[in-house]
């Protein structure tokens, strides 16, 4: 396990004050929801509205008045440079989901130390569900998020945001897993990363994430019990190159990362 610097009342102080980052931008995006908007396609085709970077400039200003010394990376602004510590935020994770009326989108808002993630925070502003995590603890609401028993990948719920994501040469390992397991599943962004911290799914596989998409994920999915690594089973770091596979147990990771590799 990563060894920190930093204390069990440093995660408490920062944690807390993600908490009230995503509620002063919750009510910003729930204004713009199932709204007219212009809807603009990014360098990578991917879309952006006027929502998600009104959400992100008050992410910013808030994170810079709070902590001036420590680096930012958002999706729509780009990184601000900093010290051990870097704020990382996705202010609509799913923009796809939340300009066609789909209320399962979300606010990621991470921070990492030394480049490693650290705490974590999942928001669904519409349903009001919130996934908080600092090294080893997850909680859901006012409770603990534990992640299913589940050992085996025929027993298993399958997960993924959708088969379009998944490139050539990706689209075999996603077969070959998601169709040994008992279910699959698709839709959710980062919502499904929740349900499996929360034990509703088992087995998350994607590809194509930046770090704003994955880093506040990984200490909510370890700290509920599962395993997220990347395809080749490494750590995740800012530095990863966007595959994830996340899984409700060690075993169940075992072999899942043994499918995909065969």
């Amino acid at each position: 396990m990563t060894q920190y610097a930093v204390t069990a009342d440093d995660a408490d102080v920062y944690l807390s004050f993600a908490a009230e980052l995503a509620d002063s931008v919750r009510p910003i995006v729930l204004s713009y929801f199932r709204t007219p908007l212009d809807v603009v396609a990014k360098s990578d085709a991917s879309p952006v509205t006027i929502a998600d970077r009104a959400v992100e400039l008050r992410l910013r200003e808030s994170i810079e008045a709070r902590f001036p010394e420590h680096g930012i990376i958002g999706e729509e602004i780009g990184a601000k440079p900093g010290g051990a510590f870097t704020w990382i935020v996705d202010p609509i994770d799913g923009t796809k989901s939340f300009i066609s009326g789909f209320p399962l989108f979300g606010t990621l808002i991470a921070l990492s130390y030394q480049q490693q993630p650290f705490c974590g925070l999942i928001d669904i502003p519409f349903t009001g569900e919130r996934w908080m995590a600092k090294p080893s603890v997850a909680r859901f609401g006012d409770g603990l998020a534990r992640t299913s028993a589940c050992e085996s990948v025929a027993d298993a719920s399958f997960y993924t945001t959708s088969p379009d994501m998944f490139r050539k040469g990706e689209m075999e390992p996603f077969e070959r897993l998601s169709r040994v397991a008992r279910m699959r599943r698709f839709g959710g962004d980062c919502y499904i990363y929740g349900l499996l911290a929360s034990g509703h799914c088992d087995i998350i596989l994607e590809t194509g994430l930046q770090p704003y998409d994955y880093m506040a994920l990984v200490p909510i999915v370890q700290g509920a019990g599962g395993c997220i690594t990347d395809w080749e089973g490494c750590p995740l770091s800012i530095h990863s190159q966007g595959r994830i596979l996340a899984t409700a147990t060690p075993r169940l990771h075992a072999e899942a990362l043994a499918l995909i590799k065969r």
